[in-house]
Parts: C-alpha cells; sequence; structure tokens
C-alpha cells in the first residue's frame, strides 16, 4: 500500500493509542485472525434466505434491549499527498468521541460512526486515494478494536482502504468490530451513484463494479451481508436511495440497518425503508465540520439529521443541531423478534418486469478499466451508458 514515505503506521498510531492500544497493536491479533476467515466465501450460489419467515436465522441477544449509539461528527480530509498526520488526528478524536459517548448515559451496546471519520472526503485521484487508504485489519482497526474491548461494545464506521486480493482498487468498506475486538463485518459498497455530481464520477469499486469476479471469490451470498450477533441481526450500507437493496437485506433476515452518510442523505429514504420492511434503521450522518480543506462548515446544508428510526418508520431518537453529538435509541429487540417476519413479497408480480430491466450500465464495468479521477470516471461511465 502506497503511503506517506518514512511514515511507520503502527508506529504513528501507537502514539495515540495509550497502554491499551500498544498491547493491542503488538499482537495485531484478534483483528487480523478475524479477518482471515472473512469472505471466505464458497463460489456457489446458495444466498441466506429462510423458507419459513417467521424462522430466519438469528443468534440469542445478549439482552432484551439493544443500546444503541449514532455519534454524529465532523468530517475532516486529509492532505492527499502526506495523509498520515490527518488520518492520526482524526483516529484520534474518533478514539476520544468513543470514550465520551461511553461515559455519559450508560454504557452502549453499538456505536454507528458515519462514512469517513478517518479520512473524509475531497476530489481525490486514485493515486492520492492510493496513498490515504487504510488496511483492514490494520494499526486503525486494532486501536477501534481496544475500545470495543474495554467497553464491550460493538463499533461500526466506513473508510477508503485497500485489498491485496485486489489491487489498484480502492474500496469503500463500512466494518463493524465487535466486543472482543473481532472483525464482524468488512462490507463493500454495493455500488455507486451515478449521474448526480456535475462533471465527474466516483472512483471506488463497489460490488456492483465487479460483480462476477466478487462472486467468483466469495460466494453469492456474499453480495448482501447479513451479519447475525447477540445485539440483533445487522446488516450495512451506505448506498441512498436503492429501496430494492435494503428490501433483500430484510429478506436475508437482517433486523437493523446500519446506514452511513456523508454530506447529506434524504430523510424519507431512511424512514420509508425501516416502513416497508419492519426493521430498525440507524442512520449516521456528518456534523457541522469547521477546517474541513475545500468545504465551508456546513457545505450546502448538509450537516446533521442522525437519527434512529423504528420498525413502523418513526424516529426513536433524532439529533437536535448540526453539531457533534450522540443519538441514543433502546431497541426492544427480544420483543420485536416475538412477532417479526421477513417481508412478505408477492415475486411472482414483478419477476417478469425484473427479467426484462436493462440497467444503464452493466455489472463489472472496472473488471476491465480502473479510471484515473473523478473526471476520466465520468468520461468512462458516459461511454458504457446504454440509455444514450
Amino acid at each position: 500500500m502506497a503511503n506517506d514515505p518514512g511514515i511507520d503506521r503502527r508506529r504513528l498510531i501507537t502514539g495515540i493509542t495509550g497502554l491499551a492500544g500498544l498491547s493491542v497493536l503488538d499482537g495485531m491479533s484478534t483483528v487480523a485472525a478475524a479477518a482471515g476467515n472473512r469472505l471466505q466465501g464458497s463460489g456457489n450460489g446458495d444466498v441466506s434466505v429462510a423458507a419459513n419467515g417467521r424462522a430466519y436465522e438469528r443468534k440469542p441477544l445478549r439482552s432484551e434491549l439493544v443500546a444503541v449509539a449514532a455519534v454524529q461528527s465532523r468530517i475532516r480530509a486529509v492532505d492527499g499527498q502526506k495523509p498520515g498526520p490527518g488520518i492520526r488526528d482524526n483516529l484520534a478524536h474518533m478514539l476520544e468521541l468513543i470514550d465520551k459517548v461511553q461515559f455519559f448515559g450508560g454504557t452502549k451496546d453499538l456505536l454507528c460512526f458515519h462514512e469517513f471519520p478517518l479520512q473524509g472526503w475531497n476530489p481525490w485521484d486514485r493515486k492520492e486515494l492510493e496513498r490515504l487508504a487504510i488496511e483492514i485489519p490494520g494499526p486503525e482497526t486494532e486501536a477501534i478494536a481496544a475500545r470495543a474491548r474495554q467497553y464491550n461494545c460493538y463499533i461500526q464506521f466506513g473508510a477508503y482502504a485497500v485489498d491485496k486480493d485486489w489491487p489498484g482498487h480502492i474500496l469503500s468498506l463500512t466494518s463493524i468490530i465487535g466486543p472482543t475486538g473481532e472483525l464482524v463485518a468488512r462490507d463493500w459498497k454495493a455500488r455507486n451513484i451515478v449521474g448526480v455530481f456535475p462533471g465527474f464520477e466516483l472512483v471506488t469499486t463497489t460490488i456492483y463494479n465487479v460483480l462476477d469476479r466478487y462472486v467468483e471469490m466469495y460466494g453469492a451470498d456474499a453480495v448482501i451481508p447479513v451479519h447475525r450477533t447477540d445485539i440483533g441481526n445487522l446488516a450495512t450500507s451506505s448506498t441512498q436511495m436503492e429501496p430494492e437493496l435494503f428490501r433483500a437485506m430484510a429478506l436475508k433476515g437482517a433486523e437493523v440497518l446500519l446506514r452511513t452518510a456523508s454530506g447529506g442523505f434524504n430523510v424519507d429514504d431512511i424512514r420509508m425503508v425501516s416502513a416497508y420492511n419492519r426493521v430498525y434503521s440507524v442512520i449516521v450522518n456528518n456534523a457541522v465540520s469547521p477546517d474541513n480543506p475545500g468545504f465551508l462548515d456546513d457545505a450546502n446544508g448538509g450537516a446533521g439529521g442522525s437519527a434512529i428510526h423504528g420498525p413502523r418508520g418513526e424516529a426513536l431518537a433524532e439529533a437536535d443541531s448540526k453539531f457533534e453529538q450522540e443519538v441514543v435509541a433502546r431497541l426492544p429487540l427480544a420483543s420485536y423478534r416475538q412477532t417479526h417476519q421477513i417481508p412478505d413479497l408477492h415475486l411472482a408480480l414483478y419477476q417478469p418486469v425484473f427479467d426484462r430491466y436493462q440497467p444503464r450500465q452493466a455489472p463489472g464495468l472496472f473488471s476491465r478499466y480502473l479510471p484515473a479521477d473523478l473526471k476520466d470516471a465520468k468520461r468512462f461511465l458516459d461511454e458504457k451508458n446504454s440509455w444514450r
């Protein structure tokens, strides 16, 4: 991985994690060992959807109520040429927020951060993204894992990452670290939005961009993962405005959708996805962010709005400002499970339409070519637009 020349990432992170972090970083064991077992798909076509929608797979809960905190925090872009100091500062801030959220109002079972708490966002090109992308597992996740163990909680967050199995690709991952420091989830973004940004498209590789190869490597079930834990069946996503994706998660038994954003989201999208699928949703957006390079403190009014919604779409807790804060709700998952079932989908009515549908861009395009920057991505995807 290309990072700042001369920077030892392990030594860099050690300076801000304290003694607890030192013991973790020496071993690099718990998260790394768990990661060795992740995404090892069989390559077959089996997908975990229960034949009996009342008896979907789940683990026993640690408690009847699960306390969840959406941590609405700043976003601050690192220097694309020398990202090390910025990542160090952002990680230190994230660890400090974990301590603060767990100190006030009782211990939380799950802490959720936004899409890019470690690196922020800027219109970086691929070479810059290679410098600032982290490895998962790596020293940053080990530092976070130390806090997860300390507080016996799960911690969810997004990050740019690289993977030795995908040389040249930049991934936007949403990860969950569990209470023993294990890597519970390392989920790729399902797809990027296309045709919305003026003059550019995103260059990160999503599952859709390399779908055939992804399924070949990890199996069909890994395309839409659901993580069955003792705080509920969790599914993660930084994708917006794609209800079909979240319906599929619910069909696979997801009970709590952990959604991340940066720069805003559609409140009705979050609310109605919960109502249509009878699931809980956590949405975490960035707070007002002073000193974020290239942006006003509240760029385009897109800060704030983090919330937790219930299975009728109701707001259980909402941010009361655009500033940094925790949004906390206690989810009664034990009683919820007594009556919950996966969506009753009348697929035969819709299947012929889906079978005939032709997407604007075919899957797998980034298996053929990796755009060098945002403008190159627009040029390439425009060329592959079958709707022109």
